[in-house]
């Protein structure tokens, strides 16, 4: 394998791991703070990658490596354990919990931009030489955390997107839709697969106007 192909797959890896630690860390947390300590005491609260991967290895680790072994786009999952009959209980604070994570990831979308423009204002990535996989690494974060971020606010269980529905609804009505989600959660994974195949025709322009507003000085 070509070194600079086996660098990039390296950082995509690493990203993937940090940005999807740091998406479950921000489920878990705002799930403490709505009330539900589950995640909590599991230790998905954490910024390091080894309690998530212990609860999701395949997700975190096997599915990554395999993407990166075939040279699919690296894609993988996670998971945070919440009490259902809590979310049940305050189905807003379920939301909000629900909406943490891509909040995450849209945080990390910026920060990665912001570094990116202050790079390139400073020249402090002018060597490409000493400075080529920061700007690739930040790249990858920024590029990585839209798709992960975008992705899982689309309205089907089991992504986030599904419960962040009811902030927009009444109670009850909020309790029907995670009923709703419950009953075809079996069907889930083939929903997935048919909204990963068409998410390139939401990510591309969201992410040519992410690019467009966010990254400025680089074009």
């Amino acid at each position: 394998m070509d070194p600079r192909e086996l660098t990039n797959g390296l950082i995509q890896f690493v990203v993937f791991l940090f940005s999807t630690t740091c998406h479950e860390a921000a489920h878990a947390y705002a799930a403490k703070r709505g009330g539900d300590l589950t995640a909590f005491n599991s230790g998905q609260a954490s910024l390091s990658p080894v309690p998530h991967i212990r609860r999701e290895p395949i997700g975190m680790i096997l599915i990554p490596l395999l993407c990166f072994a075939s040279g699919s786009p690296m894609i993988g999952w996670a998971s945070a354990p919440y009490d259902p009959l809590w979310a049940r209980r305050y189905p807003r604070r379920a939301a909000l919990m629900s909406l943490a994570g891509p909040m995450a990831n849209f945080a990390l979308v910026l920060i990665a931009a912001i570094l990116l423009n202050l790079g390139a204002v400073t020249g402090l990535f002018s060597n490409e030489t000493q400075s080529g996989g920061v700007v690739e690494f930040l790249w990858v974060l920024f590029s990585l955390n839209i798709l992960l971020g975008i992705f899982n606010l689309i309205p089907i269980p089991p992504l986030d997107g599904f419960t962040v529905l009811a902030l927009f609804l009444p109670e009850n009505a909020a309790l029907k839709l995670f009923d709703l989600g419950y009953q075809i959660r079996r069907f889930s994974f083939l929903v997935l697969l048919l909204g990963w195949q068409y998410f390139g025709a939401i990510l591309t322009p969201i992410k040519a106007m992410a690019i467009e507003y966010l990254l400025p000085l680089l074009h």
